[in-house]
């Protein structure tokens, strides 16, 4: 039965959150303030600790440091959802409707029953919390949620249990559309779901009036939905957005608002270290600098001395003042801003004319059909189109790792480079500076493509996360220059920084490019060719 104090929506607040596996420090002195019809992203590197802090906030695990207050009604989608054992597709559903069903008959009882002041406030309440859940269009929001989500074709029956990942985590985003709650916590809720999901994603959040945290790395979910965005990337306090990390606005405002802040910080800490080499400077001034190589003449000895006492004095309490000063800002150091990983090289270099690529009839069993393409050298082509329709077939075949089970795909360019979805190195126990030199031979140093920070230069490769090895695999590309590219969800598992670095980088290129992507953001503000299989 819903409780009456869920009629008043509460934000979700966390203070001063820290957490920590083992000596690794994952969060440390984070702070969340999410309001009700204020959706909060949250951004940040690769293993910066996003999926912590949603669990954090969830009350999923618990911090080492720091508290949460919640709002009384909370529910929580991490990336790979859990449901009772043995239970059905359908009885995920009915579970999140069994209380909206609840609450609108206990209403029905209560409107036969206004005899006293108890009733009439339970009613109120009750009835104000049943508008806001939209109790009376649960179950028809339940049945177009899982027709949106593409489980229409899922018999009630199935258990959840043999359901795909990607089923498992549309049935979960359809229970949470069907329950309406008044506090939603997300954890990369794109992840597995086509455009038509996305954009019921989207409806269901800012339609919501309770609270919204998501983490997510779907730049155009964060534009279209936040009013804020916390960044956990690395930052220096008081000189960010709206104190920390936070920035008001969508992912464009945040961009703009993380560059600078990024640019005060650097200016901060360039002001400081300044400052503090002059005060150290003044503090090895002596007296003999002042009337320096003059003695005394007969007549003015007493003067001299008289003065050269008033000019130590001076001296010295300037020392003392400058080191007392030097102190202070010890105390308060601005810390140096870390390097920032970058891309703003160019990926593909001119070469050729003509017919870069010649696609005839081409086909590859179950899972893709291309009756023409051709692309022209220099061209940049974006393919797209839903999970599953060939898209990363068709750059398979390009790339030469798949042969075609009849037609023809002809590609003439002098060298081309490949970025798969999976990236593999034959030798993980290699570090990245030895996969590099091994796989380009390039003068360019690895560390001064600014893809890889310096402490995971002489990690062994195998232990990298996907992202690091992505990141390797892009660097690699650089080096060899190919004149033809071809880059399987270029953006994936990369930070959002980069990615927009990598667009970017994309643009510029000369070379002849194709690229299959479902990044909406990517595909918004794509210039070039495309097609959709």
């Amino acid at each position: 039965m819903p409780a009456r104090s869920l009629t008043r929506l509460s934000p979700l607040v966390g203070r001063d959150l820290a957490k920590a596996y083992g000596d690794r420090v994952v969060l440390d002195g984070v702070d969340v303030v999410a309001s009700p019809g204020s959706p909060l992203g949250v951004v940040g590197e690769n293993g910066v600790g996003k999926s912590t802090l949603m669990r954090l906030l969830a009350g999923v695990d618990a911090p080492d440091a720091g508290s949460v207050v919640r709002p009384a009604e909370l529910a929580y989608l991490p990336q790979e959802p859990e449901f009772p054992a043995g239970a059905a597709a359908r009885e995920v559903l009915d579970a999140a409707l069994r209380p909206l069903h609840a609450g609108v008959r206990r209403l029905e009882e209560l409107a036969g029953q206004l005899t006293g002041p108890e009733a009439a406030e339970e009613y109120v309440a009750l009835l104000d919390w049943a508008v806001q859940h939209k109790a009376w269009d649960a179950d028809r929001r339940a049945e177009m949620a899982a027709a949106r989500l593409g489980l229409g074709a899922v018999h009630p029956g199935t258990p959840v249990a043999v359901l795909s990942g990607g089923q498992r985590s549309r049935l979960a985003l359809a229970a949470l559309v069907a329950a309406r709650p008044g506090c939603v916590v997300l954890d990369e809720p794109t992840n597995h779901l086509d455009d038509a999901g996305v954009a019921l994603l989207e409806e269901f959040l800012r339609d919501l009036p309770g609270v919204v945290v998501l983490a997510s790395h779907d730049r155009a979910l964060l534009e279209a939905v936040c009013t804020q965005v916390v960044d956990l990337d690395p930052s220096h306090f008081g000189t960010d957005g709206l104190g920390g990390n936070r920035f008001s606005g969508g992912y464009a405002a945040h961009l703009a608002g993380k560059r600078e802040a990024r640019r005060r910080w650097e200016a901060a800490f360039v002001e400081q270290q300044e400052e503090l080499d002059r005060l150290r400077a003044a503090t090895r001034g002596t007296a003999r600098q002042v009337a320096h190589n003059r003695p005394p003449r007969d007549n003015d000895k007493f003067i001299y001395h008289s003065k050269g006492e008033k000019v130590a004095r001076t001296v010295s309490r300037r020392v003392r003042d400058a080191e007392r000063r030097i102190e202070e800002l010890e105390s308060r150091p601005v810390p140096k801003p870390p390097r920032e990983l970058s891309f703003d090289r160019v990926l593909a270099r001119t070469g050729g004319s003509g017919r870069v690529v010649q696609v005839r009839g081409l086909a590859v069993a179950d899972r893709l059909a291309v009756p023409l393409l051709d692309v022209a050298a220099g061209e940049h082509l974006l393919v797209t189109g839903a999970n599953g329709s060939g898209k990363s077939t068709l750059l398979k075949v390009l790339a030469g790792v798949l042969e075609p089970t009849s037609g023809t795909a002809v590609v003439s360019s002098r060298t081309t480079g490949y970025l798969p979805q999976d990236v593999t190195f034959a030798r993980p126990e290699r570090t990245p500076h030895q996969v590099y030199a091994a796989l380009t031979g390039s003068p360019v140093p690895l560390g001064e493509l600014g893809l890889l920070h310096p402490r995971e230069l002489s990690r062994p490769v195998g232990v990298l996360s996907v992202g690091q090895q992505r990141r390797l695999a892009l660097a690699v590309l650089v080096a060899r220059q190919p004149d033809l590219l071809l880059l399987d969800e270029p953006t994936n598992h990369i930070s959002l920084t980069l990615a927009d670095e990598l667009e970017e980088s994309l643009g510029r290129s000369p070379g002849t490019v194709v690229v299959a992507s479902h990044d909406r953001w990517l595909r918004g503000r794509w210039e070039g060719l495309s097609i959709g299989l």
